[in-house]
């Protein structure tokens, strides 16, 4: 198996190749330390699994993701990630992730979830599993109220959020209500906490 290491730390990527090179059925063809350079190795190398860290410069990881399997709609890509907020890992299975991996656990789960990608099958860690299921019946906050939100953890009132977003003051109230209802937050700091931690707005 041709593995392709995407990650901003050198350390990881490291450990990632020591732990992958012991195997006798894998090998890393390439390494990338952003979005944009994963892309051009994924063009260069055509890898049979991709390991795709999230938090990138220039390109972060779900765009080179998309941008990816757009391209290639048979990439395999394995998110990796120190992240377990719901709604990113939503966007990363959404936009085509066959797993989705917390950077702790790579020791103990990394080498199978490789085999079983390369395999066709799909997996997500437990960890990511349970915050998913934690959040499953729940109304998901609509574009309108997510670009909101992210107001709001900027920092800006009613009114200065109208003013940006063009629209009345009234229905930038009638959002935020939406909004602390959906999440289950008692005011707007709240709600922009759990935004950034369940990965709907980015910090």
């Amino acid at each position: 198996m041709r593995i392709l290491v995407v990650d901003d730390h050198p350390l990881l990527r490291d450990g990632v190749t020591a732990l992958v090179s012991s195997q006798s059925d894998m090998s890393i063809v390439a390494q990338a330390s952003n979005g944009r350079e994963a892309i051009q190795q994924f063009r260069a190398h055509h890898p049979d699994v991709t390991l795709m860290d999230l938090q990138l410069p220039e390109m972060n990881g779900l765009d080179a993701l998309i941008a990816i399997r757009g391209e290639f709609p048979e990439a395999r890509i394995i998110v990796l990630t120190t992240y377990v907020g719901d709604a990113q890992i939503l966007r990363a299975v959404k936009a085509g992730a066959r797993a989705y991996l917390l950077k702790n656990t790579l020791h103990r789960e990394l080498l199978d979830t490789i085999r079983a990608v390369h395999a066709g099958k799909k997996y997500i860690s437990p960890e990511a599993s349970y915050e998913l299921a934690e959040h499953a019946s729940e109304d998901a906050l609509t574009p309108a109220e997510v670009r909101v939100l992210r107001s709001i953890a900027d920092g800006n009132s009613n009114k200065e959020i109208a003013a940006l977003l063009s629209i009345c003051e009234d229905t930038v109230k009638s959002q935020v209500r939406n909004i602390l209802s959906k999440l289950s937050a008692k005011d707007r700091t709240q709600a922009a906490m759990i935004g950034l931690r369940r990965g709907i707005i980015d910090a």
